[in-house]
């Protein structure tokens, strides 16, 4: 049995941020001024996109991956998963339906994707879920060769996969190209095996740039040129030739085109496969702290003149521990460019060397300080983060302020929150819900660590930071709180 390879389906409440976007997009109200347009300038789409079809052509390839699963004998041949009379069956006890106890037999399941050869001694690029779980991956060219592959890596959190196929001679091939040149409004062109319809070309332009899925590195084009199932892993190319983008994600309500398609950018793409080729494997940069953007609120507590670059939350043990960074650093360049937002923080750590020693300045006390860390690998570091347990039983008020109960950590509330013994703080155990502290999300069970960027052992201590923001003439207090062990700097208003 054959079936297309699923590209990413995409539900609004999958993407917030993309959902968030597009909903402002439908709900903003233009006007639109008319004026005459000097012929000169006019533009107008190109008169035939052949030629560049007969280019890169070549090296576009279908995908076919083979796969052994098991079902009980006696299933339903030629119905794809996710048939109408899979559904059926299963619903009227047929051999797929419950309380079959049929034997179990395995089987072997077919699907189809796209990709594209990037070098003349048979390197291909295409989606890890093209090729995830598969036991065989055969590549067929337009002319009709047809080659074997094997797996040289891949990287799930970019969902790109890189193949090697050995050709008695030179395959044709495409390169990448400066997908950060792109401007909305562009003409793309791309290709792959729609719907196991085998080779097939569509045209559109760059709808949006710089969209965001799920995903850490997210860096989409989003595009009109319709991609369906079977699309996934092939080219997006620019008129140039050049690959910008890998056509991976669609969002639509039925599964098929309804002109919003993703393709991972190339710059992104170029990156990943350059270590997957060299390592078989990404080899990402680690800094070692946990970060949040810097609010307007954030910003005027701290006494900074713009809300820029990346707060410190916590340093645990790693890089920037070691080189000397704290939690409540602001951290405003790296590597000798400034850090808009913690989004590019993650993105320039992650494509910085990793073992190499890089320039960090930060923002501590109102004055820069340049740490020089040597970075670690994230791939190493991922799994480290423990558990914490998210319930409390809340004691007996020692004190308010800003609408907040609050007493400070007992042995017995460390315990009970899952803390180790060396945290010191307050408890938030009630919490007015009018106020603007729950307006700013703190809720009962908190721990407040810091306000002001000096530790709380007692309310006292909370109060004089109070005073001390007022008397500044400042309009919020930065408090640095844990919530299930996890850290956060909020800006709650004094006024």
């Amino acid at each position: 049995m054959t079936t297309t390879a699923p590209l990413r389906m995409l539900k609004l409440e999958t993407a917030p941020r993309l959902a968030k976007s597009l909903l402002g997009a439908a709900l903003l109200s233009t006007a639109l001024v008319l004026s005459p347009v000097d012929p000169a300038h006019a533009f107008a789409a190109p008169e035939s996109f052949a030629d560049l079809v007969q280019q890169v052509k070549p090296a576009v390839v279908m995908i076919t991956t083979s796969t052994v699963v098991t079902e009980p004998a006696g299933g339903m041949p030629g119905f794809p998963k996710g048939s109408p009379f899979e559904d059926f069956f299963r619903e009227f006890g047929m051999p797929n339906g419950p309380g079959n106890n049929m034997p179990s037999r395995p089987h072997r399941s077919d699907a189809l994707g796209s990709g594209f050869v990037i070098s003349e001694d048979g390197y291909i690029v295409t989606n890890n879920h093209v090729i995830e779980n598969a036991d065989e991956i055969s590549i067929e060219f337009s002319g009709g060769q047809k080659l074997d592959a094997k797996l040289v890596g891949t990287d799930p959190k970019t969902d790109i996969a890189l193949l090697k196929v050995e050709s008695d001679k030179p395959l044709p091939f495409v390169t990448f190209g400066d997908s950060d040149t792109m401007r909305e409004g562009d003409w793309v062109m791309a290709m792959g095996n729609p719907l196991g319809q085998g080779f097939s070309t569509s045209v559109g332009i760059v709808s949006a740039r710089n969209r965001e899925l799920s995903g850490t590195y997210d860096d989409y084009i989003q595009t009109d040129a319709a991609i369906n199932r079977g699309n996934s892993g092939g080219p997006l190319f620019s008129t140039d030739g050049k690959v910008i983008g890998v056509n991976t994600a669609i969002m639509s309500p039925n599964g098929g085109s309804i002109g919003i398609g993703f393709s991972m950018a190339s710059n992104v793409v170029s990156k990943v496969v350059s270590q997957l080729k060299e390592f078989g494997a990404t080899r990402r940069g680690w800094l070692g702290v946990k970060i949040q953007d810097v609010t307007p609120d954030m910003a005027e507590a701290m006494e900074l003149t713009t809300p820029e670059g990346v707060m410190v939350s916590d340093v645990p043990p790693g890089p920037a521990n070691d080189a000397g960074m704290e939690s409540g650093d602001v951290i405003i360049s790296f590597d000798g460019n400034p850090v808009k937002d913690s989004k590019d923080l993650v993105r320039r750590v992650a494509d910085a060397p990793v073992g190499e020693a890089v320039r960090v300045v930060v923002m501590r006390g109102g004055k820069e300080q340049t740490l020089l860390v040597t970075l670690g690998q994230r791939e190493l570091a991922e799994g480290a983060d423990g558990g914490s347990s998210e319930g409390m039983s809340p004691e007996a008020s020692k004190g308010e302020v800003l609408g907040m109960s609050l007493s400070p950590l007992s042995d017995a509330l460390r315990s009970e929150m899952n803390l180790s013994a060396d945290t010191k703080g307050l408890v938030v155990t009630d919490i007015d819900e009018t106020s603007e502290a729950f307006d700013k999300g703190l809720r009962q069970g908190d721990v407040i660590v810091e306000a002001g960027q000096q530790p709380v052992l007692d309310v006292s201590d909370l109060h004089a930071r109070v005073s001390e923001a007022r008397e500044g003439g400042r309009k919020s207090v930065l408090l640095l709180i844990r919530r299930g062990g996890e850290p956060r700097f909020v800006a709650v208003p004094v006024n």
